[in-house]
């Protein structure tokens, strides 16, 4: 049996609100919102006692789903610096097509303090990409189609 799809990414904040805002002014829509407590979800994440809110968005095309999590017991722990460099291991960031990169940037840099982790380069004819770094030191990739 092989996979099917990828449902979704999880991300675990501390400020649910504001990064939900930052997905939400990249384009992405809510799906919905909702606390999340009780024996099944223990037994699925292996930490008893847990209770968390989630955010569920997509992406407009309805097929790339982001949840969003802010534990509350137990408290959420943090295993490496803010603003880790993009080679540290692990999950570096997330890639979203856009129709204008900058824009995008000056949007989320505005409405969210969003900073550049290098620029806005060009990738031969195909694309102009960048990482930017949002809230928490989440890094999205942009990527804009050219031609």
């Amino acid at each position: 049996m092989a996979v099917q799809r990828m449902d979704n990414v999880l991300i675990v904040v501390d400020d649910l609100d504001d990064v939900l805002s930052f997905f939400v002014e990249l384009g992405m829509e809510l799906e919905g919102r909702r606390p999340l407590e009780g024996p099944w979800v223990d037994r699925v994440v292996g930490i008893d006692g847990c209770r968390e809110d989630i955010a569920v968005l997509r992406t407009p095309d309805g097929h790339g789903k982001i949840e969003l999590a802010k534990f509350h017991t137990p408290e959420a722990i943090r295993s490496e610096p803010r603003d880790a460099p993009v080679n540290t291991l692990g999950l570096r960031r997330v890639m979203f097509a856009v129709d204008d990169i900058d824009a995008t940037v000056s949007r989320l840099r505005a409405s969210h303090g969003a900073e550049l982790v290098g620029e806005v380069v060009r990738y031969e004819d195909v694309y102009l990409l960048c990482y930017l770094r949002g809230p928490e030191g989440i890094v999205v990739g942009l990527a804009e189609e050219l031609g």
